[in-house]
């Protein structure tokens, strides 16, 4: 990479360059680089592109590609990325919970009124249906 370009790396990409030509300079040619410099690119790829990665560490672009797209260890996929959307679902209501008050006014003044407790809304509806049917 030449110098312009390495002005324009952001620092933190800068940083873990400084990092991996140190390491370079203290291995012999071809030494594997410990994985706590994989890690490093891994994060940094996932942030910064894979291209762009690879070309400032100095890194295999399908190397550092095939560590990216590998499976986390002891990391669930719902962990590994950050959700920006939770939707929570009501839990079903239990019959038992269920209370509602009915108030029937027949137009002559006559006004009767219900307060019923653990009854399911099929039941409510039939019963309802029912009481109106009964009436006319």
């Amino acid at each position: 990479m030449r110098t312009s370009e390495a002005t324009n790396l952001p620092m933190a990409l800068r940083t873990a360059r400084r990092q991996f030509d140190r390491w370079r300079r203290q291995h012999r040619p071809h030494t594997r680089l410990p994985e706590e410099l994989w890690r490093k690119a891994v994060t940094l790829g996932r942030q910064h592109g894979l291209n762009r990665t690879a070309s400032a560490l100095g890194l295999k672009y399908y190397s550092l590609k095939r560590r990216i797209e590998a499976p986390v260890v002891g990391v669930s996929k719902a962990q590994e990325t950050p959700c920006e959307f939770v939707e929570f679902l009501p839990s079903p209501i239990a019959a038992s919970s269920l209370a509602c008050t009915i108030e029937v006014d027949d137009g002559s003044g006559t006004t009767v009124r219900m307060h019923i407790k653990g009854i399911g809304m099929a039941d409510l509806a039939s019963f309802a249906s029912a009481f109106r049917n009964g009436r006319t």
